[in-house]
């Protein structure tokens, strides 16, 4: 796995910076004693303010960077056969993970029925060789692993908002809602994200039976005025995968500005032989559905490889201003 490089060629500052949404900070109740286990137990934690991305990182936006820095993606370059001992040599190709859909029901707990490793799947060509940008542009990119999103970030003299920063944002104000946008799921029958609609992974009841990523805004901003926290893809955190939330009373002594987890923690214990870190992600996807992975919520959270791109998942980026 490679290092990542440090572009940062600007100064960070209190001023508006284009793009970016200020977000006040304060104290929030984050997690849920009522969603996935991993998102127990609700507790009081505190954030400084920041400026935060109004939306994913697009496919414009990230060939800018490409264009300026000639970074390769982790899905461009052949992986290591050294770091995974035992991997099939069909394998050890540069590609990434895709999504296609099946023609019948399938079995919920068989990913396999619609992950697909698609050598020659990255950035520019988002379902495998043959597919190309067109159309896309004001798309979230996708196939980005960790390292890829910490040079963007550098580059942009940005950084990757932790876990409880993310979450803060997502909540838009709105104290212990199930929802980015309240408790109700399709307020007066109004989709208001871009996840699953139909039988997952075979039916889309999407307009035209799409079933990617949509163009960023083209759900309902949320009151903090940003735009898909929830669904369209999966977004990069900058705290390790943990289930302990070194959680503090709830009545007081709130946690400041706490990142979770460590890179020795967040290895998977169920596969030994692999020493893959893994990183939060937040926000669920266009993947996500009310059958299948209720993850289209703010407290809601999934461990990711580092080492693991995928067509669904993106980032976005904030800036911490400095102190005075």
């Amino acid at each position: 796995m490679g290092e990542v490089v440090d572009f940062t060629s600007r100064a960070r500052s209190t001023r508006a910076p284009a793009g970016m949404t200020w977000i006040e900070g304060g104290r929030f109740l984050m997690g849920s004693d009522t969603g996935y286990p991993e998102e127990a137990p609700a507790r009081v934690v505190e954030v400084d303010g920041f400026w935060i991305d109004t939306t994913p990182v697009t496919n414009a936006m990230f060939a800018r960077f490409v264009q300026e820095t000639g970074w390769l993606t982790l899905a461009e370059i052949s992986p290591d056969p050294w770091d995974y001992p035992g991997a099939a040599p069909e394998l050890m190709v540069a590609g990434s993970l895709v999504f296609f859909p099946t023609d019948r029901p399938a079995p919920m707990h068989d990913i396999t029925a619609w992950w697909r490793w698609t050598s020659g799947a990255d950035w520019r060509h988002p379902t495998g060789p043959g597919s190309d940008l067109n159309g896309l542009w004001d798309h979230p990119v996708v196939h980005i692993a960790w390292q890829d999103a910490q040079a963007y970030a550098s580059w942009a003299g940005k950084e990757l908002p932790t876990e409880a920063e993310w979450e803060f944002a997502a909540r838009g104000g709105l104290e212990g809602a199930e929802f980015a946008w309240g408790d109700e799921f399709e307020p007066g029958g109004r989709v208001m994200a871009n996840i699953w609609q139909g039988g997952f992974p075979h039916e889309s009841r999407k307009p035209h039976g799409r079933f990617r990523t949509t163009p960023v805004g083209a759900f309902p901003a949320s009151a903090y005025g940003l735009f898909d926290m929830i669904g369209n893809v999966w977004e990069w955190t900058s705290d390790w995968w943990s289930t302990s939330s070194g959680a503090a009373p709830k009545s007081c002594c709130a946690p400041r500005n706490p990142a979770g987890g460590s890179r020795e923690g967040s290895l998977d214990p169920q596969q030994p032989d692999l020493q893959i870190p893994r990183k939060v992600i937040k926000g669920g996807s266009h993947l996500c559905a009310p059958s299948y992975c209720r993850r289209y919520r703010p407290a809601a959270r999934h461990p990711q490889p580092i080492d693991t791109s995928t067509s669904h998942v993106g980032f976005r980026c904030l800036v911490r201003p400095r102190a005075a």
